[in-house]
């Protein structure tokens, strides 16, 4: 949800407090910018501490990365809400030290977001690459110049053939809607001997329908990994929705379709076309 104008003006004012776990506003507003300030703030987990040695709002975690990326993207998750999800700041250097992340690897990150994850990834020294559907947090993935390219669109309409090189890495945060389908599909992107590390909701690791059966005993035919993450791992992005950590090592000639399987292809339409 977009933060009221009169509410990001208060946040991004120097004055404001964020720290910790709390956001302290310590000059006088107007009353209709108060109630809409604290209508947010309390939408976002926070809750009203009136005490003469608190006055703040308090919220039940350390708030000061996630704020950070909100305030950037001029927007906000709320608990009512089945929207974008910051990535937090712990999960991702989980998410990197994972994939191995380090200086000259390609990286796709195929949903971009507000930078998390592609802010790290450079500061590793990886060359990345993102997507992003939200126009708004596209050119904001510009400006901050972290990325060597920045798609605007929907992942799922983009066309592995278009890279002439898969990627080293791919590391994600999907939607949890439909996560598997663009886990599924940024495998077409990787190098075969590369590796994939991904957000995933945790119903992926029971999922009884035949896509996810299949997906997992794929994952553990490669050797990789579906591990449970804790319950709060995304709580302080505003959603205590349970989630698990993908890991998908390559392994040429796997059942996977990678970047390598893709460019096969046409080489092998054309034989048939040829006969």
């Amino acid at each position: 949800m977009r933060f009221p104008t009169d509410v990001l003006t208060v946040l991004t004012d120097p004055r404001t407090v964020i720290r910790g776990d709390s956001v302290s506003v310590p000059f006088d507003l107007d009353r209709p910018v108060y109630q809409r300030l604290d209508v947010v703030l309390k939408e976002m987990g926070g809750r009203w501490d009136g005490r003469k040695a608190v006055r703040a709002h308090v919220f039940p975690h350390r708030i000061e990365e996630h704020f950070r990326q909100c305030l950037a993207a001029g927007e906000y998750p709320t608990r009512n809400e089945q929207g974008w999800y910051p990535t937090p700041h712990p999960l991702v250097m989980q998410m990197c030290d994972l994939a191995g992340v380090c200086a000259g690897m390609t990286v796709l990150e195929p949903s971009a977001g507000a930078g998390a994850l592609t802010t790290e990834i450079a500061r590793r020294g990886g060359v990345v690459d993102s997507v992003e559907l939200d126009p708004h947090r596209a050119a904001l993935l510009r400006e901050q110049g972290h990325s060597r390219k920045v798609i605007t669109g929907n992942f799922l309409d983009f066309d592995p053939l278009d890279y002439e090189e898969g990627f080293d890495r791919v590391v994600m945060n999907p939607p949890f809607t439909g996560g598997l389908d663009h886990i599924r599909h940024a495998l077409g992107f990787m190098k075969p001997d590369g590796i994939l590390v991904s957000v995933m909701s945790a119903g992926l690791m029971w999922w009884s329908d035949k896509a996810s059966e299949k997906f997992r005993a794929e994952v553990e035919e490669v050797g990789g990994e579906i591990a449970a993450l804790p319950d709060d791992s995304f709580a302080v992005s505003g959603t205590n929705v349970q989630t698990c950590l993908v890991f998908v090592p390559g392994y040429p000639g796997g059942p996977f379709r990678t970047h390598d399987w893709h460019m096969r292809q046409p080489r092998q339409l054309d034989l048939f076309a040829a006969a």
